[in-house]
């Protein structure tokens, strides 16, 4: 294995993550950013973003918001990059041009008029001997002054890799061929663009997926045709599907986008990044101050890296559980929001999420599952109905409405007693009376603690539902399917769709939805 050297004199780490905006951030490229970051974050370093958007074709300024917004809310902050000016490669087009000269007047680069048709025809003669395609150099002594700019390659020997994962790549260079470093049009070509920008921002380390292993003679070249030195280099294996074959949208949900957008919390989605390929020894969960501790880049393995979805759903459920509420109240407001609900107030909703976080692995599914604290039901669990809603039920929910309207203080400690004493007076066990309640509040028969959910939704809101509930055992409603029991909850005068209240004493939930 290569040794870990930086080739800058101070001994400095800089790295960069330079995505191309052509889409959304892909979740290799994410993992490839937060390689880059835990490096230069261990190392004391600076890590850079760097956007290369010479592709005018495929670039848009909505992909490049789209990427930033997606590095932000994964945590991954950088050091230098937009939106300073200098870090898109558009913003660069003098520096590429000053270097392309220097190579063409040291005699390390040279014009080329090949058409297209002599090369494509050679690239074919090429293919049916079973070879490599390499250009001829036909071009090499003419001493053309236009053209596309080619760089020099030398005929013998070989560039060596010394890979921070792969350790020692040798490419022969009877391999290489003498590349385009400027195209005809004047526009510059990737490979050039990365060499220049890499000196240029005097990275050390550049660490990137294993696709752009074969480029790295090619650079390498470059760098020594400009006399610069070579960075490091770390090349890390693809991230794969279940079937082992490169992640892609046959696999599902591929940006980081759709994962935030699914509700994945942005901690466990790190934490799932930072185990694609590196390990440290049995442990699966890593709080952000570990992941900087012990991240090296020489412990990434080489192999490919599958990419789990469940267990990036168990991370999610484990960040969750182990969340504070307020914190959990602020990442699922604007689920709340986007599911149609009314927003609470910070702390009612905090109340709530500390509720629920045991209960779902992604914020969308906290927000379905605790749906009964925004809205009344819609209906009624069927066979719960039929074994709750009866004439005895309508005789408990009446008891419990009597006393529940005569505490003092609507809170969980107060509320307990209430039920343990009219469970002894009636000779029925606890958990019948609170799952007859549960039913009532929630319209299902799994809730979180009952004592709780009546504290959160409030005297006023709990009353109210109790009575729904109390007559729907009169009417007959507790035999009746979904449709029908929604209908006739909702045509039933105060009950809204939008719960009214959920404070401890009666505070409102449907309170009007706040603005962002």
């Amino acid at each position: 294995m290569a040794p870990d050297t930086a080739p800058t004199r101070d001994g400095t780490v800089r790295v960069r993550f330079a995505p191309s905006p052509t889409g959304h951030l892909h979740v290799g490229g994410a993992r490839t950013a937060l390689f880059n970051w835990l490096y230069a974050r261990h190392h004391g370093g600076t890590f850079i973003l760097r956007i290369e958007d010479t592709d005018r074709s495929r670039s848009t300024e909505e992909n490049i918001h789209s990427i930033v917004d997606a590095l932000r809310w994964l945590g991954l902050d950088w050091d230098e990059g937009p939106p300073m000016p200098g870090y898109r490669q558009t913003e660069r087009m003098d520096l590429y041009r000053e270097h392309a000269e220097r190579l063409r007047a040291a005699g390390r680069a040279y014009y080329c008029d090949c058409p297209p048709e002599l090369l494509d025809a050679e690239r074919k003669q090429a293919e049916a001997r079973k070879e490599t395609f390499r250009y001829s150099g036909r071009c090499r002594e003419r001493g053309l002054t236009a053209g596309a700019l080619r760089l020099r390659i030398p005929d013998e020997g070989a560039t060596v890799v010394d890979d921070l994962t792969h350790g020692t790549v040798t490419f022969e260079r009877t391999q290489l061929d003498d590349w385009i470093l400027v195209r005809s049009d004047g526009t510059p070509t990737y490979n050039f663009c990365v060499v220049v920008d890499d000196v240029t921002m005097r990275i050390t380390h550049v660490i990137r997926g294993n696709d752009h292993l074969s480029n790295t003679p090619k650079q390498i070249l470059c760098y020594e045709a400009l006399g610069y030195p070579v960075p490091a280099f770390a090349h890390v294996s693809m991230i794969l599907g279940p079937d082992r074959s490169r992640l892609s949208k046959r696999h599902g949900a591929t940006s980081v986008q759709a994962f935030r957008d699914a509700g994945i919390l942005p901690d466990a989605m790190v934490n799932s990044l930072a185990r694609l390929g590196w390990a440290h020894g049995d442990q699966e969960i890593f709080t952000r101050d570990e992941l900087v501790a012990l991240f090296d880049i020489k412990d990434v393995a080489s192999a490919g890296a599958i990419f789990d979805r469940q267990k990036l759903s168990w991370l999610s459920l484990q960040y969750m559980k182990a969340m504070d509420g307020r914190r959990l109240a602020e990442l699922a407001a604007p689920f709340v929001e986007r599911a149609g609900l009314p927003v609470p107030p910070p702390d009612q909703l905090a109340r709530m999420a500390e509720t629920l976080r045991e209960r779902a692995s992604t914020l969308v599914e906290l927000v379905e599952t605790g749906r009964f604290y925004f809205e009344r039901p819609r209906a009624y669990e069927p066979k719960a109905a039929q074994k709750f809603f009866t004439a005895d039920g309508a005789s408990r929910l009446g008891l419990l409405i009597e006393r529940l309207a005569a505490l003092e203080a609507f809170t969980a400690p107060a509320i307990e007693p209430v039920y343990r004493a009219l469970v002894d007076r009636l000779g029925v066990k606890l958990v019948d009376l609170a799952q007859l309640t549960r039913l009532a509040l929630t319209g299902r028969t799994a809730s979180p603690p009952i004592f709780d959910v009546l504290a959160i939704l409030g005297r006023e809101e709990s009353l109210a539902r109790l009575r729904v509930a109390r007559d729907a055992c009169v009417g007959g409603l507790g035999a009746m399917s979904g449709p029908t029991a929604e209908r006739g909850i909702e045509e039933r005068p105060g009950s809204p769709g939008a719960l009214p209240s959920v404070g401890g004493s009666g505070g409102h939930v449907g309170a009007p939805r706040r603005k962002r």
